[in-house]
C-alpha cells in the first residue's frame, strides 16, 4: 500500500509551532511532525493526548517488586532456609536492596520492549524516513494526501504562507 504525503520543511522551531497551530486551525489534519530534537510544546500544538506509558511503567514496577519478594521469601524461607546472624528466615528489611533493583530492572526492560512494540522498531525492520534532513537540522511537517492530486497545490500554498522554506511531495510504501 502506497501513501502520498506533502512535506513542509521548516528551518526554525518557533515558526514550526505557529505553522502547526495555523494549519490545524484551517482544518487540515497533520499526519506527523519530525524534528532533530524534542520541541517543547509540540504535543499541545498537535493536539496529542497525554501518554498512558506511566501506567505501564507502574505495572512493570509492581511485577518486578512482586517477583523480587516472592523469589527472596521462597529461597530464604522455604527452599534453603538459613539463619544468618540470628535473623529469621524471612527478614523483610534485608530484602529492600534486591527488591529495589528488580523493580528498576523490570520497569526498564518492560518500557524498552513497550517502546519498540508501539513504534514498530523490530529487528531487521526497515523504518521509512520522510526526509533525511529531519535528523540533522530541519523540521518536517507531513500531511497525508488523498488519491487525487488536487489537494497538493492548496497545501503547498498553505505551508509556504506559514513559513515553510520548501514543500515536497513524497510517496511511502507501508510494509
Amino acid at each position: 500500500m502506497t501513501k502520498r504525503f506533502a512535506l513542509g520543511i521548516f528551518d526554525d522551531e518557533d515558526v514550526l509551532l505557529h505553522a502547526i497551530e495555523n494549519i490545524r486551525a484551517t482544518g487540515v489534519k497533520i499526519y506527523d511532525v519530525f524534528s532533530p530534537y524534542p520541541v517543547h510544546g509540540i504535543d499541545d500544538a498537535l493536539g496529542i493526548e497525554r501518554s498512558r506509558l506511566p501506567i505501564a511503567a507502574f505495572f512493570y514496577g509492581c511485577c518486578g517488586l512482586a517477583f523480587a519478594l516472592w523469589m527472596q521469601i521462597y529461597m530464604l524461607g522455604f527452599d534453603w532456609p538459613l539463619i544468618i546472624g540470628g535473623k529469621p528466615h524471612i527478614a523483610l528489611p534485608a530484602f529492600v536492596p534486591v527488591s529495589f533493583e528488580l523493580t528498576v530492572f523490570f520497569t526498564c526492560h518492560g518500557m524498552a520492549l513497550t517502546f519498540f512494540i508501539i513504534t514498530s522498531l523490530y529487528p531487521r525492520w526497515k523504518t521509512p524516513v520522510m526526509d533525511v534532513r529531519a535528523t540533522d537540522d530541519k523540521f518536517v511537517v507531513a500531511i497525508e494526501l488523498d488519491e487525487t492530486s488536487s489537494q497538493f497545490p492548496r497545501l503547498t500554498q498553505l505551508l509556504r504562507d506559514n513559513g515553510a522554506s520548501e514543500v515536497n511531495q513524497k510517496e511511502m510504501s507501508k510494509n
